[in-house]
């Protein structure tokens, strides 16, 4: 089965880095692998230095990668509520083709972008190409929303459902009263296989995502004392949702310095003590710990060296 690794964090420390090289070591190890941006804001394609699609592209042997576009969703969740609002209608209750218009006109509705995320994740964890799914999160509350998603539309998509249901007997009914037997003939019954498609996506994500067999979130942070604290915050919240935490990375720790720059010593050791910190806070989990870069991380030789201490 597919495994999965998510990268999540505040936004800024470093995430994107970390998913594309562990997906770009996985692959050298021979693991054919995909690395999934459900970022709205899209770094993936910089690390790589190559222009990515909202379709997996394939960047060398055993190596794939995607930024989600939510845009590439939205036809089919519009026909959802599209669906909705002619059985609604045939009631004699108003939801026009304006009304479900109004509601994709600014982009897609609210949580849009998470449900478009999950609802790739689910279907590329279905797809053969792919051993190991390497996932670099939004900033943490995105994520978090991401988390909630599949009980909140499991609820949701459960009240569309039965909703449809009350309609179509209320408008049967009437059908019945005024045609009487003639009402059978024309009449169809409209299944809600897109629906309950779209809950199983969301329940076998869920199933995926809460897999301590299949699954590792690994939280990425830098050595500052409000982002350990939004660290600790997080790993709390994805404890409670049944997330498989085990990693913590320490981004951007100043290792070599010149001895002779008192500046530069005093920071490498505040560093130091900020990692001692985070070992402490977090006893059970492995913390790994990454070199503050130059540079910016981009291209496979500089992802490199990084896959290297991250695998």
């Amino acid at each position: 089965m597919t495994e999965f690794v998510l990268y999540g964090g505040k936004g800024g420390v470093g995430k994107t880095t970390c998913a594309a090289a562990t997906a770009l070591a996985a692959a050298e190890r021979g693991t054919d692998t995909l690395v999934v941006s459900t970022d709205p804001a899209h770094s993936l394609s910089d690390s790589f230095e190559t222009d990515l699609g909202a379709d997996p592209t394939e960047l060398g042997e055993g190596l794939w990668a995607v930024e989600i576009d939510p845009e590439t969703q939205k036809d089919e969740y519009r026909e959802i509520l599209e669906a909705l609002a002619k059985d609604l209608r045939s009631v004699g209750i108003r939801m026009d083709d304006e009304d479900v218009a109004d509601v994709f006109s600014a982009g897609m509705p609210p949580g849009g972008d998470e449900l478009a995320a999950l609802d790739r994740l689910a279907t590329y964890a279905e797809d053969d190409r792919f051993d190991l799914i390497v996932l670099d999160t939004a900033p943490t509350g995105h994520t978090l929303r991401l988390l909630d998603l599949p009980d909140v539309m499991d609820t949701a998509l459960e009240k569309t459902l039965s909703l449809r249901g009350q309609v179509r007997r209320v408008g049967d009914s009437a059908r019945r009263m005024m045609l009487g037997p003639a009402s059978y003939f024309g009449s169809s019954n409209r299944d809600d296989e897109d629906i309950l498609a779209l809950k199983g996506r969301m329940e076998r994500a869920r199933e995926a995502l809460t897999d301590p067999e299949r699954t590792e979130f690994r939280v990425v942070l830098i050595p500052e004392a409000m982002v350990i604290s939004e660290t600790e915050r997080l790993v709390t919240r994805l404890r409670e949702y049944g997330m498989p935490v085990r990693t913590l990375v320490v981004n951007r720790v100043l290792e070599d310095v010149e001895e002779d720059c008192s500046r530069c010593r005093s920071r490498r050791d505040r560093h130091r003590e900020r990692v001692a910190e985070i070992e402490a806070l977090f006893p059970e989990l492995e913390v790994r710990t990454l070199p503050e870069a130059d540079d910016e991380v981009q291209g496979t030789d500089a992802l490199g060296g990084i896959g290297e201490r991250l695998s």
